[in-house]
């Protein structure tokens, strides 16, 4: 058992560890967009959330969706044609997320990528189409027909729109992603895949460059502007609330819900 004056030096260190390590810890610098930006957070299917929600914003602002539009929601075909319709515009911009990556992967191998997105909402997103008599234990052949079904009731153009979908956005010290980031690396040197899918260190330990990333995937009970990241999926299928963060180049941060 240690003596007292063991105990007030163990006591001294244990201090001292966590002032040093309040002292290390990088401060966020401020938020500093070069223009006023609004960022949509998940949408997957709920048409009749983003309609209310569209017609609440400014429709000359810069607006980023952060992704994952289909899935899950009965309505993915729709919400695709009006987001699709958006960017056409010019000053919306609609990322990839990692569910539109998933249904990409279906039109490029439905054998080996068919079984997961179906999994994950695929299959509403299907039925969304008027495509239908496909399971999640589909065979390989099944899964072909269902892709083949699919393309013939896409849209023209819809499919080569998905695939150019951009995986960031970024205006001042402010990125727009779907799922997060490395805060390791610089962000012109993220790899795809962290951002569509996420990093395992970006929800714990902070950036050292003053980037903030302001992203969804990940849902939160309310969306939060901290630690230089802005979270905006709210969970819209699930909980009826879609987010829009409002980002102005003095750096304050406000959130509209519907």
């Amino acid at each position: 058992m240690p003596r007292c004056s063991e105990v007030s030096v163990l006591s001294f260190l244990s201090r001292f560890r966590r002032k040093l390590a309040t002292r290390s810890a990088p401060i966020p610098a401020p938020l500093r967009p070069e223009v006023p930006v609004q960022i949509i957070g998940d949408v997957h299917g709920r048409l009749d959330l983003l309609d209310r929600l569209m017609g609440q914003l400014d429709p000359d602002v810069i607006t980023v969706q952060v992704g994952d539009l289909i899935d899950r929601g009965d309505h993915s075909a729709e919400v695709l044609a009006r987001m699709r319709e958006q960017t056409e515009r010019g000053t919306w911009i609609c990322l990839r997320g990692n569910h539109e990556e998933m249904m990409v992967n279906f039109l490029d191998d439905p054998a080996e990528a068919g079984p997961r997105w179906l999994r994950n909402g695929g299959l509403q997103t299907l039925a969304s189409f008027g495509v239908g008599g496909v399971t999640q234990m589909a065979e390989a052949n099944a899964l072909a027909a269902a892709r083949d079904a699919l393309r013939d009731k896409m849209p023209a153009g819809l499919e080569d729109w998905l695939r150019r979908r951009p995986v960031s956005w970024n205006s001042g010290n402010l990125w727009v992603v779907h799922a997060g980031a490395d805060p390791q690396r610089a962000m012109v040197e993220q790899a795809a895949a962290h951002l569509v899918w996420g990093h395992p260190a970006f929800a714990q330990a902070p950036r050292a460059d003053g980037i903030w990333v302001a992203h969804g995937h990940t849902v939160v009970e309310q969306p939060t502007a901290a630690q230089g990241r802005i979270a905006v999926d709210t969970g819209a299928y699930f909980t009826g609330r879609l987010t829009c963060a409002l980002c102005l180049p003095s750096g304050e941060v406000s959130f509209r819900q519907i």
